[in-house]
């Protein structure tokens, strides 16, 4: 049988394009469907944008601290406005470059929704097209829950796009994305409360880490709140009114929900071709990325593996190099390094301490806590804390967490050697770079008793 092409991908996000363009690269004849914009979550509302709104929230620390090392910052003013033009000025530059990207691959872009028709069939606006090959990376969508009132909340996708800053603003989440906009608006000078249904915040994370994120948000003058959740919500002319599980109400400019992301396959038309999908909508995929069905594979956000954007980008080489590169390939999920950008950041890579001790019973658990030096002559009470555990048995490090300042800068490198499996004898061996924080990691001598 002819097809129009050997591979059709639907998505051009991350996963999407590394896809696309490494196929094309082998020979392939590819297109690729994407509805809203080239660059997926990740460059056009995601990581990207957001962690431009990080920059800019810092400032209003760093022009204090400044103080303390002799500079005289006077009459600083933050403009919303400017740092959304700017920033989308950015996104639009980024987009232009994963467009001309795939178009130097050889890869076909339609800016059309695709949903699929069947095993080797997709239908793009009054057209059906064809493929021996059908690749899913449509990645996620925010999850918004049942409350009362809930049209008239934003996610993190509003909050990119917002005209006026809030100056006063709820935030209901305790995942990356909920403190991240927390740190965000409240840097930029929003009255910022978090309200979280559970007892901590960043569930899923080691625990040492996410209490001292908890006592730091709090110490900077965020309101955040567990044990806690919305029941109501209410528009009101100055915005929006909160009803709350414990009886109170608040009122806001705005509410932002970040409660989990979902895959985004409601309407694709995957069950009616024979796609199985879990009940959340994931795609269920195997170690290559194939489906239930042989010609439709799926990588990303989409098959709820791990939700990361490098990952997403490993997933989608990988399927290339197995379909077309004659080099099976299988992504490994282990020992995956990941950042948040709260503030202060995190930096994590490999087991909590939890999971440590319930896969390897007797762990060594090693850890610093200190203020770094930038905080000495500028003021903040900010720390910062490294932490290694290490498997008892086989002196193996299997995980290292860190918060403070520049952690999601330092744990690539440490990610790197977590990987390959190193032990703590070798970190021990590694000669530290002094003075830095990132020097803690080969200098704990002591486990935790």
């Amino acid at each position: 049988m002819t097809f129009d092409y050997d591979l059709f991908v639907i998505g051009a996000g991350s996963g999407g394009v590394r896809a696309s363009r490494i196929a094309a690269g082998f020979g392939a004849r590819v297109a690729v469907a994407e509805e809203y914009r080239i660059g997926g979550t990740c460059v056009i509302r995601g990581c990207v944008p957001k962690k431009l709104l990080v920059y800019a929230s810092h400032f209003s620390e760093d022009f204090e601290a400044a103080k303390g090392f002799g500079w005289t910052v006077e009459g600083t003013s933050f403009d919303w406005k400017t740092l959304i033009t700017r920033k989308d000025a950015e996104i639009d530059r980024l987009n232009g470059l994963y467009r001309q990207t795939l178009g130097n691959a050889g890869v076909e872009t339609i800016e059309e929704r695709a949903v699929v028709t069947g095993p080797n069939a997709v239908r793009v606006g009054d057209r059906t097209l064809t493929a021996k090959t059908i690749l899913v990376a449509v990645g996620g969508w925010p999850q918004m829950p049942d409350v009362p009132g809930i049209e008239h909340a934003i996610t993190s996708n509003e909050a990119l796009h917002l005209e006026e800053q809030p100056k006063r603003i709820v935030i209901v989440g305790g995942g990356y994305i909920a403190v991240e906009f927390a740190g965000i608006f409240h840097g930029m000078g929003s009255e910022v409360i978090q309200l979280y249904r559970s007892e901590q915040i960043l569930r899923g994370f080691d625990d040492d880490l996410r209490n001292r994120l908890a006592d730091e948000m709090r110490k900077k003058g965020i309101d955040l709140r567990t044990n806690i959740n919305v029941t109501n919500i209410e528009k009101t002319d100055g915005g929006v009114r909160l009803t709350l599980t414990d009886g109170s109400t608040l009122d806001a400019d705005a509410v932002m929900y970040a409660t989990g992301r979902v895959p985004n396959t409601k309407g694709l038309g995957l069950e009616e071709a024979g796609v199985e999908l879990a009940p959340n909508g994931a795609i269920k995929v195997d170690a290559y990325g194939k489906t239930s069905v042989d010609s439709i594979y799926a990588v990303g956000d989409v098959t709820d593996r791990v939700q990361l954007t490098p990952v997403a980008i490993k997933e989608g080489h990988a399927f290339a190099l197995t379909l077309y590169g004659n080099a099976p390939t299988s992504p490994e999920h282990d020992a995956v390094p990941s950042a948040v950008f709260s503030q202060p950041p995190i930096g994590t890579v490999g087991m909590t301490e939890q999971q440590a001790r319930d896969q390897f019973g007797e762990v060594d658990v090693y850890e610093s806590d200190f203020r770094p030096m930038k905080h000495t002559l500028g003021g903040a009470t900010e720390r910062a804390y490294t932490k290694l555990i290490v498997d008892k048995a086989t002196d193996k490090v299997v995980g290292a967490h860190m918060i403070g300042m520049d952690a999601a800068e330092i744990i690539q490198g440490v990610g790197i050697a977590v990987k390959a499996g190193l032990t703590k004898a070798q970190f021990d061996a590694t000669v530290a770079v002094h003075p830095s924080s990132a020097e803690e990691f080969v200098l704990m001598r002591t486990p935790r008793a």
